[in-house]
């Protein structure tokens, strides 16, 4: 594997390679697998229902089949070390400076000083989840003694047998603080490690808390893996702290079913709830920022690959019933029935989704990390802080059509999407108020294009569908705000696009989508000090087919190509990833800059007899991380410093190559002849 260069110019012409990729895919749009084989949880609930998903109904026809966990390759011994899985990712802030966080590969950089106070660590949990549906781990934190305005914790796991990806959410009483999902594990086990900067929370760390960590799964004789964990969190105070534009919010208002009193996880379960809250907000205020987390399940986990509404039961009588509502999807967060900002999700593929082997020993993008959406909502204040009531809702929508030319907004989706939402919130001095003049009501739809075509073969069934569909959205709203701070206009603003062109062929049985996602977001406030934008971009594509032999032999195939580019500038609630490589002696940054670029290719086998079967997958992915300096070049663009670069490609359980550049310095460049 070649060195890649590690000038910022090099880093430069890397990001916009990914920039006109996108740009290529964006014009693409196709339709996607992964509809087609339903989630397994909702399975388990309800053993009479079928998944009308394609990918999900794979997932399940491999899970069941014998030797589910085999590929073509020799299977390691019963003493052989567990495989360690990961996700590719820059490295995170820790005591010991930037760390790597995929438990495979140690910080080689010399540890950051953390001033006089030395960091802590404390157990949060130690548990083993099996049968575990409605028992989260429930358990008591204190605040530790150490002084300390960072915290970093470590989830590790271990578990070997055969079991489904799992989803894992972690609570601070109702508020939600990580959503994760599991490995699929072997025979003779996985294992895998992630950090993850905790001090966004830091209001809540300070106070005590119940913790709650909710990972459902079943354990019997079929499926024998046991997820063994242990949560730990690290507090240390670091120098880094003063260098960060925007310290974590004072006080953090859960949106969510808030049961987090009686044991229970405080997720809700849309549509079948009503995803509300009335809040009694403080007056204040001086900034607040919404952040959502959604995960979707059952027919909506591979929403981006669902079909049109109207086309549902197009292939009726050879496949069955498709999920619908389109493969379009939009969060959408309402204060007092008022659309405030939006959320298009990012398409999260787990471990068990399209083919098993794509996943491992490198998992897909977010899926150890699901990222939340933030959503500046000062705009607002001047009416949240008047001193009453009001409600704070998210839904979450597709699409409608009439299966010509037309399409609108739905009210609502198949089932189901698991959701919560926070309110970070930072105050001015206790006594003040904050007022101002409240938002008028914010913009209209989004601009939709559709269009469909349904074939029949020469038996009369139908054949194959096409569509094309087009979403754009731009969204501001703009209020005068005053506060013990300062004041001025405060604006949020979205412009958001989305392409797809999909198909699906075979009555039924192959499906092929690529679809784009492009967004910028700005929160900007002259007088209150806001400053946010955050740009981004998401295509994919999936192309899967599922082919029965007249003796009942099954062959599947699938094709994953993924890619994601974010850059951030300004007061992110979250971290950026920067926090990790910001010193005394850097030059100070302006932004951070992230591309990353995933494919892999699976097949897999099995007899009509399910005496056996056989699997084998590829991936490649390249990762690189980088800050963006205030000082640009001679036609404005911020220079790009690159501080991490990885790239991996793994056959069959194993990395056959892996190449990791940190800070300019070759720390890792392997490859497996």
């Amino acid at each position: 594997m070649s060195l890649p260069n590690l000038m910022s110019d090099g880093f430069r012409a890397l990001v916009a390679k990914w920039v006109l990729i996108v740009a290529l895919l964006a014009g693409l749009s196709l339709a996607h697998p992964d509809a087609r084989y339903p989630p397994q949880k909702a399975i388990e609930r309800s053993a009479a229902r079928i998944p009308r998903s394609p990918l999900a109904r794979l997932n399940n026809l491999i899970a069941g089949g014998a030797n589910a966990t085999s590929t073509s390759s020799a299977v390691p011994a019963a003493t052989s070390a567990p495989l360690e899985c990961f996700q590719v990712a820059e490295p995170v802030l820790t005591p010991q400076g930037p760390t790597f966080r995929d438990g495979v590969l140690a910080s080689t950089a010399d540890p950051a000083p953390i001033g006089d106070e030395a960091e802590c660590t404390v157990i949060l949990m130690e548990h083993s989840f099996a049968n575990s549906y409605g028992a989260p781990f429930v358990g008591n934190y204190t605040p530790p003694t150490c002084e300390f305005d960072h915290v970093v914790i470590n989830f590790t796991v271990l578990v070997k047998g055969r079991q489904y990806d799992r989803t894992g959410v972690m609570y601070l009483g109702d508020n939600e603080v990580w959503r994760t999902s599991t490995a699929e594990p072997t025979s003779y086990g996985i294992r895998w490690v992630w950090l993850k900067d905790m001090t966004p929370f830091t209001s809540l760390w300070k106070a005590p808390q119940t913790l709650i960590f909710d990972l459902e799964s079943i354990v019997d004789d079929t499926y024998t893996g046991i997820l063994n964990t242990t949560l730990t969190a690290t507090f240390f105070k670091s120098p880094v702290a003063a260098l960060e534009s925007q310290a974590p919010a004072d006080l953090i208002i859960p949106i969510s079913e808030r049961t987090g009193s009686t044991g229970q996880p405080s997720q809700f379960t849309y549509p079948a709830q009503n995803a509300t809250n009335t809040v009694s907000f403080p007056q204040n205020v001086n900034r607040a920022v919404f952040t959502v987390d959604v995960k979707a399940q059952g027919d909506e986990e591979f929403w981006w690959s669902n079909v049109p509404q109207s086309a549902i039961n197009t292939f009726e009588a050879q496949y069955g019933t498709y999920p619908g509502y389109s493969p379009f999807r939009e969060v959408q967060i309402l204060i007092d029935g008022q659309l405030a900002g939006v959320s298009w999700p990012f398409p999260v593929i787990y471990t068990g989704g399209v083919v098993p082997q794509l996943h491992r020993p490198i998992v897909g993008i977010q899926a150890f990390d699901i990222a939340e959406h933030e959503i500046d909502i000062t705009p607002w204040l001047p009416l949240l802080c008047d001193g009453t009531n009001h409600t704070f809702a998210i839904k979450v929508v597709g699409l409608d059509d009439d299966g010509v030319s037309s399409a609108t907004l739905s009210s609502t989706t198949d089932d189901e999407w698991y959701i919560t939402g926070k309110i970070f919130v930072w105050l001015d001095e206790e006594g003040s108020i904050t007022t101002g003049v409240p938002p008028a009501a914010p913009a209209s739809d989004p601009t939709i294009v559709f269009s469909q075509r349904i074939t029949q073969n020469a038996t009369g069934f139908n054949d194959t569908l096409d569509y094309n569909l087009a979403v754009t959205r731009m969204l501001t709203v703009s209020a005068y705000v005053k506060t013990q701070k300062g004041e001025g206009t405060a604006t949020w603003s979205q412009s958001l696009s989305y392409s797809n062109n999909g198909g699906v062929y075979a009555q039924g049985f192959d499906n092929v989508n690529t679809f784009a996602i492009t967004g910028a977001d700005t929160a900007t406030g002259a007088g209150l000090d806001i400053s946010y934008s955050a740009s981004y971009s998401y295509p994919l594509y999936c192309g899967s087919s599922a082919v029965y032999a007249p003796e009942g032999n099954l062959t599947l195939r699938a094709d994953l190509n993924q890619s994601l580019s974010r850059e951030v500038h300004g007061s992110s609630v979250f971290p950026t990833g920067l926090e990790a490589f910001l010193t005394g002696e850097t030059p100070k940054f302006q932004g951070s800059v992230l591309s990353t670029s995933r494919n892999g290719t699976a097949t897999y086998y099995r007899p009509a007899d399910n005496s056996y079967s056989t699997g084998a997958g590829r991936t490649h992915q390249i990762f690189s991380f980088g800050g963006l300096s205030e000082e640009g070049g001679d036609d404005g663009t911020p220079n790009a410093t690159e501080f991490y670069y990885r790239e991996v490609s793994a056959y069959n359980d194993t990395v056959t190559d892996n190449l990791v550049v940190l800070n300019g310095q070759v720390v890792s460049n392997e490859t497996q002849a």
